[in-house]
């Protein structure tokens, strides 16, 4: 059985200010999804699955979903504020959805399959795929579940534009996750980066480091388990205004309570993503550049 894709396409892009999931950052008009579904078909993905709001279906469906019905089965999740187990409702003012972690629970009707899970707007590069495509034919080993989480260097992550939030990793010996640190505010400086601690001092962090962008491979039973953390954020969030349940938070909750592991899946290629408006240059440059040296064709669906 060929693994599943999930594209988490449903957000807006706060900082980007527009639906940058559409926007042309490749010769005849590819976007940054195109790319990663092209390296994913490679990679050995027989189906891709794209969570979205309701409201995104029509412009979604005509610049994107239509390209692929030819040559992938396509299906369609939506993130709705009102996605709530039973028994929980939304609070009347609040006007946003719940998060990442919502988001997959979002495409569980949609995945029988082992899956991975990818941002929309993040250029990953075609061996994040190869890796968790390799990761999820792998048959269970019995300890327990075991996921993947696709690991780049930190340099290879940071923009020249702005301060960026990266989950850096921790791995033990066995190249297995053992926690995720959450650090706001890094900018790029040398070969790595700095940022300000809560205590207000600066903070010098080396290149090295390996850090999650939301490259994560599963089994359908993450499902499950997903909703139960879910069930158990909205017990003390479910008043909030602005609460997310974000997708490494419950993998933490997961790991600490002995439910599930995760395979850190290094990689070497670079990340590229718009997070600011003036990174889009960057990422057109870096795809010319990849397209010039045959690692893309010129149409990538011709």
């Amino acid at each position: 059985m060929k693994p599943n894709l999930v594209i988490l396409a449903a957000g807006m892009g706060s900082r980007y200010g527009g639906m940058k999931q559409l926007e042309a950052v490749g010769p005849g008009g590819a976007t940054i999804m195109d790319y990663s579904i092209f390296d994913a078909l490679r990679a050995g993905f027989g189906k891709v699955t794209f969570v979205i709001r309701t409201e995104m279906e029509e412009a979604f469906h005509a610049a994107i979903g239509s390209r692929y019905a030819s040559r992938v089965e396509i299906a369609y999740a939506f993130q709705r504020l009102d996605g709530l187990p039973s028994g929980f409702s939304v609070p009347t003012d609040r006007t946003k959805p719940w998060g990442t972690g919502q988001a997959v629970l979002a495409a569980r009707e949609c995945v029988a399959e082992p899956f991975a899970v990818i941002n929309a707007d993040d250029f990953y590069g075609a061996d994040a795929y190869v890796r968790l495509v390799e990761f999820l034919r792998q048959e269970d080993s019995g300890d327990g579940p075991t996921y993947a989480m696709v690991g780049y260097r930190l340099r290879d992550t940071l923009s020249d534009a702005g301060e960026v939030n990266r989950g850096v990793c921790q791995c033990g010996g066995d190249g297995r996750l053992s926690r995720i640190t959450e650090i706001t505010g890094i900018r790029a400086s040398g070969d790595g980066g700095v940022y300000v601690d809560e205590g207000g001092a600066e903070q010098v962090i080396g290149g090295d480091e390996r850090v999650s962008m939301n490259a994560w491979g599963f089994t359908p039973v993450f499902l499950k388990q997903l909703r139960e953390r879910f069930e158990m954020f909205l017990r003390e969030q479910a008043t909030s205004m602005t609460a997310e349940f974000y997708l490494p938070a419950a993998i933490q909750d997961l790991m600490e309570a002995g439910r599930a592991q995760v395979e850190v899946l290094p990689t070497e290629d670079r990340w590229v993503g718009v997070t600011y408006p003036q990174d889009k240059a960057y990422v057109v440059a870096t795809i010319d550049s990849l397209v010039a040296s045959g690692r893309y064709p010129r149409q990538l669906w011709a």
